[in-house]
């Protein structure tokens, strides 16, 4: 690898130098895509959950609506699950952005390597040091404002309309209080912790999302890490 004379920020990549950045990419981009095939199996999951409770629920008049509550306990777990596999997605993601932004995009446009921005410094330091861009909060938003948000609003959908129209349409306050109840448990007790619950979703899903943290956050501060990130751009996916 050796500078250009007319621009000290120019690099000229050899053709071996260029061979191997080529099989990075691929290897990156493979391990892209076993990630993100992960990332669609918890989805999955999810969907199918929520379908079964949802069956469950409505197969009878009678049916309690037990078992949609039961399972956004479990939609929550599966949104953990798949916040820790986007962390690691990110990882690969990331370089993979910025491979295409800064090394083939310039080549693309004028035959040229430049390195003014030191995406390739940076690269070659997070190749070094395997870090996660993106915080477990963060990535949880994320997928919650991407996939989750939309299930769970299923969820509340199909609950009220469960509870509001089985046996009998809903028609005192005393009959809310009592479809509510789950055993032991008064309605009023479920339908606070319930509201707690998918408050704290929706308080996740605003308060990481990406504007309002650039916002916050001093650009000049920024980690090697998260300049990278930078240079990679939006999150994917």
């Amino acid at each position: 690898m050796t500078e250009s004379s007319s621009d000290p920020q120019t690099l000229e990549y050899s053709a071996a130098e260029v061979g191997a950045l080529a099989h990075l990419y691929r290897g990156e981009m493979y391990r892209s895509t076993v990630w993100r095939t992960r990332l669609d199996t918890t989805t999955n999951w999810a969907v199918v959950t929520t379908g079964i409770a949802l069956s469950v629920t409505f197969s009878s008049v009678q049916a309690t609506p037990l078992p949609i509550v039961l399972v956004s306990f479990l939609l929550a777990a599966f949104l953990l699950f798949e916040a820790r596999r986007y962390q690691y997605f990110d990882i690969w993601n990331t370089r993979l952005r910025v491979i295409e932004s800064c090394f083939y995009d310039p080549i693309l446009r004028s035959g040229n390597i430049c390195t003014d921005n030191g995406w390739n410094e940076l690269l070659a330091e997070d190749l070094k040091r395997l870090r996660l861009h993106i915080g477990l909060l963060d990535a949880a938003g994320l997928r919650l404002r991407r996939n989750y948000g939309w299930i769970f609003a299923i969820q509340i959908a199909s609950y009220w309309s469960k509870i509001g129209v089985h046996p009998t349409p809903l028609a005192s306050l005393s009959d809310l209080w009592e479809r509510t109840a789950v055993g032991p448990v008064p309605g009023q007790i479920v339908l606070i912790v319930g509201a707690v619950f998918y408050l704290g979703l929706f308080a996740i899903a605003v308060i990481t999302f990406r504007p309002l943290n650039r916002v916050r956050r001093d650009p000049g501060a920024r980690s090697a890490q998260d300049r990278l990130r930078t240079l990679a751009g939006p999150e994917q996916y």
